[in-house]
C-alpha cells in the first residue's frame, strides 16, 4: 500500500517537474532563449515515467540529428 502510494507520488512529481520545463521550453520559441534545448529536458524527464515522452523525445533527437547533418527533409 505504502510502496504503491510512493509510486504514485514520485509518477505525479516527475509530471509536474517534466511539464514545467516542457512549458517553459515552449514559451522560449516565442521569447528570447534557448526552446530547443530545454525542451527535449522537459521530454526527457518525462520519459523516465511515460512511454509516449520516450516516443515523443527519440522523434525530437532524429529530427535534431537530421539538421545537424543539413538534411532539414
Amino acid at each position: 500500500m505504502i510502496l504503491n502510494t510512493l509510486k504514485k507520488a514520485k509518477r505525479l512529481i516527475i509530471a509536474v517537474i517534466g511539464f514545467t520545463i516542457l512549458a517553459v521550453g515552449v514559451a522560449l520559441i516565442i521569447l528570447p532563449g534557448p526552446a530547443f534545448v530545454v525542451i527535449p529536458i522537459g521530454l526527457a524527464i518525462l520519459a523516465t515515467e511515460f512511454l509516449w515522452a520516450k516516443k515523443l523525445l527519440e522523434s525530437v533527437k532524429e529530427r535534431i540529428e537530421r539538421m545537424r547533418k543539413g538534411n532539414c527533409g
